[in-house]
């Protein structure tokens, strides 16, 4: 017989050396917090999913360790696949189908492609004025004449987080190109160069280009807000934003590739936050619509030197904020947001 104690599921996957990947330090301060609510939580991965029960691990806060045990199908699963991979393979697609099957309530459902989320997103009134033009690199003579349009450009590949993979290419002069990455900066005498040496990377691994917007700064350098948001029944609530401010390189904001933390209050302004809460409603339920429930996901967004607001990414698996009190409250609603989806869904177990 089921107890009355809501379980949930937190899905990851294993490394290539077989052992239990994604971001430990979260999953126990979930646990954490889902004791003091009555509730429980236990990690698993697709090949942990029996007939009739799943082998997982459950993390003992007094004995602070992870035990493995077996346990029902929980009530909800929050998807934390940490590899596109990973949740591709067979075996993740029949769990998400089970889950399906037993009316067992998941998020998020997918990582996102850049290039479908941006022809998503500009299919909406109110987000289109904030996308960066981007194209998907097809051939030569389409991407060459994007590029001459704007005078610069990010390539970036559509299924990458994190920065990986990012260029920025400008025209130099009358024929020049120059070519900037987090770590590398080369000079082209032509497009044509360029193009030889890198169409094979942009065209096997699906690269979009987008726009470079020249990016309003703070002491001298470019600046993005990282926004993170929650599902809260019918709408989405904004849990907090973080201000990334490039250092050695302009490329990417990213703190492992080298960008700075600076706290929201030395920018925040009633435009900022109204823009915000604006487009993480929209965004929410666009991609909800589109790809299944997104209970979470952040806004990588910027504001351009003439005052003007972009949206430049979302993602769909976010990783763990540097801001004590933001990582705080999203462990909170997180667990709010379990526990309102439980009581959502009436659970079908026999099915």
């Amino acid at each position: 017989m089921k107890s009355n104690t809501p379980l949930i599921g937190i899905l990851t996957s294993s490394k290539s050396d077989g052992s239990i990947a994604g971001n430990g330090p979260l999953f126990i301060a979930l646990q954490k917090k889902l004791i003091s609510l009555n509730g429980i939580s236990f990690v698993f991965i697709p090949e942990g999913m029996e007939v009739d029960c799943i082998n997982g691990y459950s993390y003992s806060p007094e004995e602070n360790c992870w035990k493995k045990k077996s346990f029902p199908f929980p009530d909800l699963v929050y998807n934390r696949i940490p590899f596109r991979t990973k949740e591709q393979e067979e075996t993740s697609q029949l769990l998400f189908s089970r889950l399906r099957e037993k009316n067992i309530p998941f998020f998020n459902p997918c990582f996102i492609d850049k290039y479908e989320l941006y022809q998503l997103l500009k299919t909406d009134n109110t987000l289109r004025d904030h996308l960066p033009e981007t194209i998907l690199v097809k051939e030569k003579n389409q991407l060459l004449a994007f590029l001459k349009r704007f005078g610069g450009i990010y390539l970036k590949p559509t299924q990458s987080s994190k920065g990986k993979g990012i260029i920025r290419v400008r025209m130099e002069g009358p024929s020049e190109i120059l070519l900037e990455g987090i770590n590398k900066q080369e000079i082209y005498p032509s497009f044509t160069q360029f193009w030889e040496e890198w169409n094979e990377e942009l065209l096997k691994k699906r690269y979009a280009g987008q726009e470079e917007i020249e990016s309003a700064e703070y002491e001298g350098k470019r600046f993005d807000f990282r926004i993170l948001a929650h599902a809260h029944y019918d709408n989405y609530t904004l849990t907090g934003v973080g201000i990334r401010h490039s250092q050695e390189q302009e490329i990417t904001t990213h703190i492992p590739s080298g960008g700075k933390l600076l706290p929201y209050h030395l920018f925040q302004s009633s435009e900022h936050d109204e823009f915000f809460q604006t487009i993480i409603s929209i965004i929410g339920k666009s991609l909800s619509e589109q790809f299944g429930f997104f209970g979470e996901f952040t806004i990588d967004a910027g504001v351009s030197k003439s005052g003007r607001y972009y949206i430049y990414e979302v993602n769909s698996k976010p990783m763990s904020f540097d801001e004590v009190d933001i990582e705080e409250r999203k462990i909170e609603n997180l667990c709010r947001l379990f526990l309102q989806l439980i009581n959502a869904y009436p659970q079908e177990k026999n099915a």
